[in-house]
């Protein structure tokens, strides 16, 4: 199997899942409630323009939410997240209604955890992801249980690449934070149901990157990281950073023949089903802590079946891939 082609399905891990979990298992100024952005946390900031075309491509959008910056000399300089809040227009329904979609990468850099979790102590609820019995809470005593694959992938790159993982970071446990995914039993359903499996998905995931390992000039990369001696974990950040932003391809091997899949577009539709219930009871400021290749359907749904518009970004710096 392709080198590069494994680092691309570490994507899942780092983009779109969280982990299958059992059933045992200083001051900061508020999220901003217009488009002026006034954090100095954030490693950059802006005000989306028009909106764009129903038809851009998988790419553009996705690019809203997880961007590579460079320095002035061409490096790579940080793979960098982002808050993009959407709000409902005045005289709709959800007018005054604030949702902000909050982009993560699930290892990073403790700092950058530290920021968010900062900055979702100031939502009235924060709907997170993972896929676990519905309503699991994390423990901090349950971060060295996890067995999944998914975790032992996530755990192996957190120590390749020198960084921290998200569950050891963030307060699972905060009174506004609420469960908003699938049960595992919910995640297999829903593929039998479309007739798929975890072994298909594998398999269009496969030819996905041999397909785009093959065309953008194989492992060399890889290969030349992986050799850097003391400063592998800054050369291993860099290459996998450039793979992590073209997660066109692997988001096209999700999908099965009708166009849908459970790892993404399955477990999205369970997050609204709960947003919707928060709604409901009168929450005006909600935040969606999922992982950022989630977003852009997300951002979709928001404008399609909630008539809201962006009116508001800001960037936070994952990895510094000036470092080890």
């Amino acid at each position: 199997m392709s080198l590069k082609f494994r680092f691309l399905a570490a994507w899942l891990c780092l983009f779109s899942s969280g982990c299958f979990v059992r059933a045992q298992d200083s001051a900061i100024a508020d999220p901003p409630t217009d488009t002026k952005q006034t954090s100095d946390e954030t490693a950059g900031k802006e005000k989306p323009g028009k909106e764009k075309p129903k038809q851009a491509g998988r790419r553009e959008q996705t690019e809203r939410f997880v961007r590579l910056t460079k320095t002035d000399k061409g490096a790579p300089k940080a793979l960098e997240t982002s808050i993009v809040r959407y709000t409902g227009p005045v005289g709709s329904r959800y007018e005054g209604v604030i949702v902000d979609l909050v982009g993560v990468v699930h290892i990073g850099q403790e700092e950058y955890y530290e920021q968010l979790d900062r900055r979702l102590n100031k939502y009235d609820v924060v709907l997170y992801e993972l896929v676990a019995p519905d309503g699991t809470r994390v423990r901090p005593e349950d971060i060295g249980n996890r067995d999944s694959p998914l975790s032992a992938v996530q755990l192996g790159m957190r120590d390749m690449l020198n960084l921290e993982f998200q569950l050891e970071h963030i307060n699972y446990l905060a009174k506004n934070f609420r469960h908003a995914d699938m049960s595992p039993e919910e995640f297999m359903e829903d593929m039998v149901k479309r007739g798929d499996s975890l072994l298909k998905m594998g398999l269009r995931m496969m030819g996905a990157g041999l397909a785009s390992a093959s065309a953008q000039g194989g492992d060399a990369g890889m290969l030349i990281a992986l050799m850097a001696g003391d400063d592998r974990p800054k050369k291993m950040k860099q290459v996998m950073a450039k793979q992590l932003i073209d997660v066109e391809v692997m988001t096209a091997g999700l999908d099965d023949a009708s166009g849908n899949n459970t790892l993404i577009r399955g477990r999205n539709v369970k997050a609204f089903q709960v947003m919707e219930e928060e709604l409901k009871a009168g929450k005006k400021r909600i935040a969606v802590f999922y992982g950022a290749g989630h977003l852009p359907d997300m951002a979709e749904r928001l404008e399609r079946e909630y008539s809201m518009r962006p009116t508001g970004s800001e960037w936070f710096a994952a990895w510094d891939l000036q470092r080890n």
